[in-house]
């Protein structure tokens, strides 16, 4: 009698059913073809299983790091907001609190930047990036894509502000004492956000809502396969007026520092008002370093090849 097995597989495993007998009994149990199959399927299985493995463990790395930064961030900006609110309520220079309202407002937009973008990310990677199950209608893409436009370039429109006004008040100290006021700084810093706003809205005003880039981890413009010249024409916006904050800053900066150094020059010993303007400078040199490194590379990729579509 010749004794056989069978067997019967799953998607994940190989069982084996039973015997039965037929035939001749010389050629004795035939195991062989199916303890090879039982061996590469087994192999298989344990390659995905290993592959899965490592995904997740990227995943979770990924996002350890990402709350880790967002938690430096948070923490450091609350601590820079507390010392400039006491600053500002000790100092009564003019040109200081310009400075310091300036520099409050930067500080409270990039904690806000830090606190609603980093909850939205935690939020998709809790749903493991699955936008059709969490938001089957895309209202928090647009949500979110407005979120990371409208707190990408306030802080660049205000460090280019804050830029401005050292330069205006080493430059043109008589004009600045006359013309700059604590009003006039609290309206140009409500038009930089509203400019930062409404260039936030522009897809949403458009009909060109933002949609999920390729990583699922972020929305933000239409860039790949444009439809129309709009599709080409808003990233191009953001990317521009972020390069020429950047510029501007950059700019005033320079020239500020040079007019105080030459200042210095000239008169050895600096008079108090000169050491708040070099001060200022110093700050306003670390912001402008900080927004070059982090948006920089960002807004020149994104204008070129906005161009080139």
């Amino acid at each position: 009698m010749e004794r056989r097995l069978f067997y019967f597989a799953d998607s994940k495993n190989i069982k084996l059913g039973g015997l039965f007998t037929t035939g001749d009994s010389k050629l004795g149990w035939r195991l062989l073809p199916v303890m090879s199959f039982n061996e590469s399927s087994e192999t298989r299985y344990r390659s995905e299983v290993r592959g899965s493995n490592t995904t997740c463990c990227h995943k979770e790395l990924y996002v350890t790091a990402f709350i880790i930064s967002m938690t430096v961030g948070i923490f450091s900006n609350s601590f820079a907001l507390f010392i400039l609110i006491k600053s500002y309520s000790r100092h009564r220079i003019k040109s200081k609190v310009s400075f310091l309202l300036f520099a409050s407002s930067l500080v409270t937009t990039d904690l806000l930047g830090h606190l609603i973008n980093g909850s939205l990310v935690l939020h998709v990677y809790r749903f493991h990036k699955k936008w059709d199950a969490f938001d089957p209608h895309g209202i928090m893409c647009s949500i979110f894509g407005i979120c990371m436009v409208f707190y990408g370039l306030s802080p660049l429109f205000l460090s280019g502000a804050m830029a401005v006004e050292p330069f205006i008040g080493v430059t043109k100290p008589i004009f600045h004492s006359t013309v700059v006021a604590s009003h006039h700084i609290r309206r140009l810093l409500g038009l930089t956000w509203l400019l930062a706003a409404l260039v936030a809205l522009l897809p949403v005003l458009l009909r060109r809502p933002y949609e999920v880039q390729s990583s699922r981890s972020w929305c933000s413009f239409h860039m790949e396969q444009p439809k129309d010249w709009l599709d080409v024409l808003l990233p191009l916006i953001f990317s521009v007026l972020g390069l020429l904050a950047l510029l501007l800053s950059i700019v005033c900066n320079t020239l500020a520092s040079c007019a105080l150094l030459l200042g210095r020059l000239r008169h050895k010993h600096g008079c108090r008002g000169t050491s708040y303007h070099l001060e200022m400078i110093c700050q306003l040199l670390a912001i402008m370093l900080v927004s070059c490194v982090c948006w920089g590379p960002s807004l020149v990729t994104t204008s070129p090849q906005c161009i080139l579509i």
